[in-house]
């Protein structure tokens, strides 16, 4: 009699899609607001809020790859075209007015200069 060859792990699939880095926040001067703001801010980067959302309803292998397949071509066009600027071959983006970021309103009083 041969074994089957479809077997059950003991471990669920789900274990071996563990993030593998801990996020820590250190609270300075029991300022939690702030650490929290730092803590979601570092779960953003790492990607965790798009995992969850992805993990929320099964996803079919055939949309996965589909997915991914479109997430690579994205990719790709993007470095593409970066490298097309860089290179001279297209015109960069006009960059947006900083507004609001430490910098005077165009047609706002200026401060007066502390002497």
């Amino acid at each position: 009699m041969q074994p089957c060859r479809f077997q059950r792990t003991a471990q669920p699939a789900a274990v071996l899609h563990v993030i593998g880095q801990e996020l820590q926040v250190l609270v300075r001067d029991n300022n939690v607001e702030q650490a929290m703001r730092v803590l979601k801010k570092k779960m953003q980067r790492e990607g965790i809020f798009r995992e969850m959302k992805a993990r929320r309803a099964y996803e079919k292998p055939s949309e996965r790859r589909n997915r991914e397949d479109a997430e690579a071509i994205r990719r790709t066009k993007k470095a593409a075209r970066k490298q097309a600027i860089r290179d001279g071959l297209i015109a960069a983006p006009k960059k947006k007015p900083l507004v609001g970021r430490g910098l005077p309103r165009p047609g706002a009083p200026s401060a007066p200069a502390a002497e």
